[in-house]
């Protein structure tokens, strides 16, 4: 299938799911999730609602195969997943390696299967390097998890993390600031939930007023609605940025 037909066959898919959204939309087709942290910022940002299609990544039945576009997750993806650290948290990354693929990371550039990256999204606030950060695989450095050092234990070959049968290697997109598969290892299939769709409301607020839901946080919305929503972010759809 050609890249156009890829790009055509999303587009239709994600604009078929906002309509059955509007029409017959219940938490078996879509989810809420608010973004909390800034480690997808620019693409996806700190006070985005967004709408999460949870039908692209279920599993097929025999029957729903044939009449609905399930898919597996694709490079380039962006996924909400259960955190395999504490599945009760949900998080937004991007699927940077899928089963099979070879990464790393030389300063900052991400390499997948020999192939520097280009990543129009990517983010770098730091100007410098962080051995363990910016050249990945290699020595942990920092809050890298119990998890994540058994993944480098496990699945380095020649200086290149190989990503496992059933699982993915996920990063943010602000790279300086993001807390992913480097620090806490892959994410497994079956925490996978779905895709952001679309943005249906922004609020500028910090993370602590989001993850805390603080009096403070209620009085700042019925002072300050109007002013900080982020009215141009409203109904913006999320796109990942498929790459082979």
């Amino acid at each position: 299938m050609s890249k156009l037909q890829d790009s055509t066959r999303d587009f239709i898919h994600e604009w078929s799911l906002n309509i059955l959204i509007l029409l017959f939309g219940t938490t078996t087709l879509v989810q809420a999730f608010i973004v909390p942290t800034p480690s997808m910022d620019t693409t996806v940002m700190v006070g985005d609602h967004l709408l999460v299609d949870k039908l692209s990544y279920a599993p097929a039945g025999v029957i729903s195969k044939h009449l609905l576009p399930y898919t597996e997750p694709k490079r380039g993806d962006i996924i909400v997943f259960r955190y395999p650290m504490d599945i009760r948290q949900n998080y937004v990354k991007r699927v940077i390696g899928v089963p099979g693929d070879h990464i790393r990371v030389v300063n900052k550039d991400v390499y997948r299967n020999g192939n520097k990256l280009n990543e129009p999204y990517a983010r770098h606030v730091f100007p410098g390097l962080e051995p363990y950060r910016d050249n990945f695989p290699s020595e942990p450095y920092g809050p890298v998890y119990d998890r994540a050092r058994e993944m480098l234990a496990a699945d380095v070959t020649n200086g290149e993390l190989v990503v496992p049968d059933g699982n993915y290697f996920a990063m943010g997109d602000n790279r300086d600031n993001s807390l992913d598969s480097r620090y806490w290892g892959f994410v497994p299939r079956e925490n996978i939930i779905g895709k952001p769709l679309v943005i249906f409301w922004s609020y500028d607020a910090p993370t602590e007023d989001w993850v805390g839901n603080t009096g403070n946080h209620y009085t700042d919305l019925a002072k300050n609605f109007f002013v900080k929503t982020r009215w141009e972010r409203t109904l913006k759809l999320v796109r990942g940025s498929p790459s082979e």
